[in-house]
């Protein structure tokens, strides 16, 4: 979905997730295939959820909130996550975040300008021998310095 693109309809939300009403255990999946549908999870989509479910907004919200792969908005064309776990931090990923967030001009969850580069913390990457790890869209890179990371962000159009 492009970000100029009009929010999508009740009817649009229902037609995505009323098929996913059976399955045990709905609203994961139901947020997952709004977010495949739609690059994010609208606003919209709300109380269309907490009425399929019989849910409160609230309970649908707090379910979002909770999980750091929704987003409520369209993420870039390429996602960034930086590794914000123990092992990574302890070789400098916070710095590295800091000093991508100063290149770019953004922080976490934020796109750059151009709309090419979203930024998002990841709490582990499972490369924690070769931390700091990122993951750039479905890539995951180890031992990333500052020359990676520009690298990197030069790859990305940023």
């Amino acid at each position: 979905m492009q970000v100029n693109a009009p929010a999508p309809t009740e009817e649009d939300i229902r037609a995505i997730i009323v098929p996913l009403a059976s399955l045990e255990g709905p609203l994961l999946p139901m947020l997952h295939a709004l977010q495949d549908s739609y690059g994010h999870v609208p606003q919209t989509a709300v109380p269309v959820l907490a009425d399929v479910l019989n849910l409160g907004r609230a309970e649908v919200h707090g379910v979002i909130s909770f999980y750091h792969d929704f987003r409520d908005a369209p993420a870039g064309r390429h996602v960034l996550r930086i590794c914000r776990a123990e092992a990574c931090q302890s070789m400098g990923a916070n710095s590295l975040a800091e000093s991508t967030f100063r290149k770019l001009g953004i922080s976490w969850h934020d796109t750059t300008r151009n709309g090419a580069v979203t930024v998002e913390p990841v709490y582990c990457l499972g490369l924690c021998a070769c931390a700091p790890a990122v993951m750039l869209d479905d890539r995951v890179v180890g031992r990333v310095d500052d020359a990676r990371m520009d690298k990197l962000l030069s790859e990305a159009g940023a």
